[in-house]
């Protein structure tokens, strides 16, 4: 029978030995992009670059890193509305809120909120409409926070396999939730979502954890296992290698959506929803890659 004393004793290694193990270091993101348009040009990520309709961006603040995607809405151009001016600019000013370091890490919706209402209070409407998918990494707690609102969305891969994901959110069939802004007259017609209703998640990760964000153009033309198979060829978190492992996801993603042969992950839901399609499904697409890894100033 173990005496107070002794039990006290035990105890207090049980917690000792739990301080000694906990990860006083701080985390960071190292990120790189790829992404196409459907005119077919690519690139990697510039301050203020769309791969058509699509943009993100990255941003580093003292405490926590953070990106972000978004998909702007293509039947806009119908109406004489570039999609891709309203995606870009609420990713920009997702950016530029975090540098000014006007967010809170555990609350990725409040980035996405403020970015939205800056674009309502313009004096000239910025008409169009986007999907939004936004990671944060706190440095010292190592828990990720998302919000993702829409089909864009993110996966989380540890010892080649998928732990945590984002969940799409759609409407009806191809129609996604996203933010809007219409003109006047139309606002009662044209489908508009909250900030609020965005998806969120926390996660805590672990270093060299994978985190790949992407717009539906990545997910719509690569299942999983695909995307995994290409993650293996990244052995590091080197820049580098991240940034060649990006660029090669997004050219099979890019090939597949021009294969009218391919049953494509597109395609299956459409089948799935009582329609008789086949092959990828042309888009933009605009992949995130990243690695947890030790954050260093």
């Amino acid at each position: 029978m173990f005496s107070v004393l002794s039990y006290g004793r035990l105890v207090a290694r049980a917690v000792l030995g739990g301080l000694s193990q906990t990860d006083s270091r701080d985390y960071s993101l190292v990120t790189a992009s790829c992404g196409f348009g459907k005119d077919f040009r690519k690139g990697i990520l510039k301050k203020g670059t769309c791969y058509g309709d699509d943009a993100c961006f990255v941003a580093r603040h003292r405490s926590a890193d953070v990106l972000g995607v978004a998909d702007g809405v293509g039947g806009w151009r119908d109406y004489g509305v570039d999609p891709s001016q309203f995606s870009g600019t609420l990713m920009r000013t997702c950016e530029r809120l975090v540098k000014e370091g006007r967010f809170i890490p555990s609350n990725p919706v409040g980035i996405l909120t403020t970015s939205y209402c800056e674009l309502l209070q313009n004096k000239v409407p910025l008409l169009g409409s986007s999907t939004a998918c936004i990671i944060v990494l706190d440095r010292t707690s190592h828990r990720l926070h998302t919000a993702n609102l829409g089909d864009s969305g993110f996966l989380v891969v540890r010892g080649g396999e998928v732990v945590h994901r984002s969940d799409e959110q759609q409407h009806y069939f191809n129609t996604p939730f996203q933010l809007s802004i219409a003109p006047p007259e139309a606002e009662g017609d044209i489908l508009s979502d909250s900030p609020d209703a965005a998806d969120s998640t926390t996660f805590d990760v672990q270093l060299g954890d994978i985190i790949l964000t992407a717009t539906d153009g990545l997910f719509d033309n690569m299942p999983d296992y695909m995307i995994l198979q290409e993650l293996k060829k990244l052995k590091n978190s080197n820049y580098e290698s991240i940034q060649q492992t990006a660029r090669s996801i997004a050219e099979q993603a890019h090939e597949l959506a021009y294969d009218p042969t391919y049953m494509s992950p597109f395609a299956q839901f459409a089948c799935d929803n009582g329609l008789n399609v086949r092959g990828g499904k042309p888009d933009d697409i605009t992949v995130l890659l990243s690695i947890v890894a030790e954050y260093t100033d």
